[in-house]
């Protein structure tokens, strides 16, 4: 990293959400109570399936590191919004920036390979569920997670080195809430043509493959099923699928929400509230999802409840 480049930009300025100072109370509020939700929520089910030996599985192995993705997704940005909301302290370092944006790619690339894989856990258990124990074994499972860390780290860290080989002269206004890539390279005043080819190929590639990979799993999915039409299958494949089909439309959905407010408008407002939906409200929503129409976890949750009432008492 050749610092004499950035030696004329040592720190960003955030400007954060367009939000009036009356309105700034409130809407910290709102954020920090959606903040801490998303923490204990995705914390609880990892606490859960942890303590619960009945959720020793692959499936739900997979789901605590989802939470744990999500849990670390949201941290990289509202924290810092939240204090820049709170103290109306707008700069952010230079490095902080470069770390913040890092962390970002890193566990968003997390969260769509672990969707990806988790489609194919489905697939298995649905299509094949007289081999599942054989094929889902504890070494593929770890693989698998362990796999889609590495990628996500090399992905994240080659956009990051390519970030830091280019120069910011003098332009150190974000118009966002955190320090998103794309914005970074329109700062620049150098060429950043490498860059934009490396996120086309390289990013859009953790992108398609993964998506790619679940509507293959689903596609067979669903040839099994009309196969061999039974209505007691398809409530099975329902009841097998509807959590993780609600949270992968949900992720996607919110994707190319992001995806096309930034391609066919150039507002910032709705470039922010496209990617508040990424960042904040899919981190949110997604153990509610998993709390609500899966009875395993209510069952789980029921118990640990009624433990610890006893033990309070």
């Amino acid at each position: 990293m050749r610092m004499e480049n950035q030696s004329s930009v040592s720190e960003f300025l955030l400007l954060g959400l367009p939000i009036s100072l009356e309105q700034q109370g409130m809407f910290f509020t709102l954020f920090l109570v959606i903040y801490l939700t998303t923490v204990l929520g995705n914390l609880l089910i990892i606490l859960l399936v942890k303590l619960d030996s009945r959720l020793h599985t692959p499936m739900y192995f997979f789901l605590s590191h989802l939470a744990l993705t999500d849990v670390s997704f949201s941290s990289v940005t509202v924290p810092k919004m939240l204090l820049n909301m709170q103290t109306q302290h707008l700069s952010i370092s230079y490095p902080g920036c470069v770390l913040q944006m890092y962390f970002y790619l890193l566990f968003g690339c997390v969260d769509n390979l672990l969707l990806a894989v988790m489609a194919y856990d489905r697939y298995v258990a649905i299509c094949h569920p007289l081999r599942y124990t054989t094929i889902m074994r504890e070494g593929l499972c770890v693989l698998l997670v362990g796999g889609s860390w590495v990628l996500s780290c090399g992905s994240a860290l080659l956009h990051t080195l390519l970030l830091v080989q280019v120069s910011f002269c003098a332009d150190n206004i974000i118009p966002h809430f955190f320090c998103s890539l794309s914005i970074l390279l329109k700062l620049s005043c150098s060429n950043t043509s490498l860059n934009e080819l490396v996120i086309f190929t390289a990013g859009g590639a953790t992108v398609i493959f993964p998506f790619s990979g679940i509507l293959v799993s689903y596609g067979r999915i669903g040839a099994s099923l009309l196969r061999v039409p039974s209505t007691k299958r398809i409530c099975k494949a329902l009841s097998t699928c509807g959590s993780h089909l609600s949270v992968v439309s949900l992720f996607y959905g919110t994707v190319m929400a992001l995806y096309f407010s930034s391609s066919l408008s150039k507002s910032n407002v709705r470039d922010m509230i496209a990617s508040l939906m990424y960042t904040v409200v899919t981190p949110l929503l997604n153990p509610f999802i998993y709390s609500l129409r899966n009875r395993d976890i209510k069952l789980a949750l029921g118990i640990l409840f009624r433990s610890s009432i006893l033990c309070a008492k």
